[in-house]
């Protein structure tokens, strides 16, 4: 069974591995069987995976959809179910981000309707409005607490400095950015951040969104409707260069007698007691695939080998620059707020 570890100082236990369910529905090609995605989502829980990870723009809305159907019955019980808000699903597909109180309450109530629940376990600003301090928003959440709606807080692509000025208002419980061995820049200032005020880090994608598991040839996988296709480090150009540290990690795994992928979940399960990676996948076998990590034994020297291997620059950001991340997070000052 999957161990579980304590997730931030609020009181939120999880398994030691979540399950990242957006590729089930969206942005990762065509959305997969829903028969296929319930039995997965019930072999993880039966594994003893007991954190799922979801958000209100993953469909839009038909992944959280797709849990509610999952999690009917008693599996609810033994669940940690986590989702966000504050991606707007416009028709035009014009990108939006909110984080006004009356969006907060309005995306709070509709998420807990599609899930089928009375309560959201984990509930993540998905990225910050920076037109609306923070402090605002997290009093809305804080009131969604009081009200027995939501029982933690989470942010996701913040900046350390939105971090202290949210958990000042109200105790954050988990912060979730990207972290991996291609993944870094969170280590300068964020992931310090978070330790010193005691919140919980849950890195997604900690495979790379899946080149850390097959390398380059990735690249030619992936169908039209996959927006990985459309990402700077995916470039034919930029995943020829950036192939160097799969290939090491590669190597090492062949020494250490597992996958590369397992090689690389590892190296985020050993960031510490507070970290807990939400690798996603639609197939039973990646699944078990990557529970086995789990049992990946690394010593510091092998640590410092793989952080070796992603020394150099990676090639390719991770998002576009339209698309918000924790660099562009900052939020007014809460003495400039006046509500409407």
């Amino acid at each position: 069974m999957v161990p579980r570890k304590k997730l931030g100082s609020q009181g939120l236990e999880v398994s030691a591995l979540g399950l990242g369910c957006m590729g089930m529905s969206a942005y990762y090609g065509t959305p997969k069987p829903e028969p296929d995605m319930i039995a997965l989502i019930h072999h993880a829980v039966a594994a003893g995976v007991t954190h799922l990870d979801t958000s209100d723009i993953y469909g839009p809305h038909t992944n959280e959809v797709l849990l509610g159907k999952a999690l009917q019955g008693e599996v609810r019980e033994k669940l940690q179910l986590a989702t966000k808000f504050g991606i707007v699903a416009n028709p035009s597909k014009k990108r939006e981000i909110r984080g006004d109180p009356a969006y907060v309450r309005e995306a709070c109530e509709a998420s807990l309707k599609r899930l089928g629940v009375d309560c959201i376990d984990l509930y993540y600003q998905h990225r910050i409005d920076t037109t609306v301090p923070i402090e605002i928003t997290v009093r809305e959440l804080k009131k969604l607490v009081e009200e027995g709606k939501i029982k933690y807080i989470g942010l996701s692509e913040a900046s350390a400095s939105t971090i202290r000025r949210a958990h000042a208002v109200h105790p954050i419980t988990a912060v979730q950015l990207e972290w991996s061995l291609w993944s870094r820049d969170v280590e300068a200032d964020i992931i310090p951040t978070c330790r010193e005020l005691g919140i919980g880090i849950v890195a997604y994608s900690p495979l790379g969104r899946g080149f850390l598991s097959s390398g380059p040839k990735i690249v030619d996988t992936l169908s039209d409707q996959d927006f990985r296709k459309d990402l700077p480090r995916f470039q034919p150009e930029n995943a020829k260069k950036n192939a160097e540290i799969f290939e090491r990690v590669n190597e090492m795994a062949a020494k250490k007698g597992c996958t590369p992928s397992q090689l690389a979940l590892a190296w985020v399960l050993h960031q510490g007691s507070d970290v807990c990676p939400i690798p996603g996948t639609t197939k039973i076998e990646n699944f078990n695939n990557n529970v086995a990590a789990l049992s990946v034994k690394l010593t510091q020297e092998d640590m410092a080998e793989l952080e070796s291997y992603a020394s150099g620059d990676i090639v390719g950001d991770r998002y576009h620059e339209f698309l918000n991340t924790w660099k562009d997070s900052e939020t007014p000052p809460l003495s400039s707020w006046k509500a409407e």
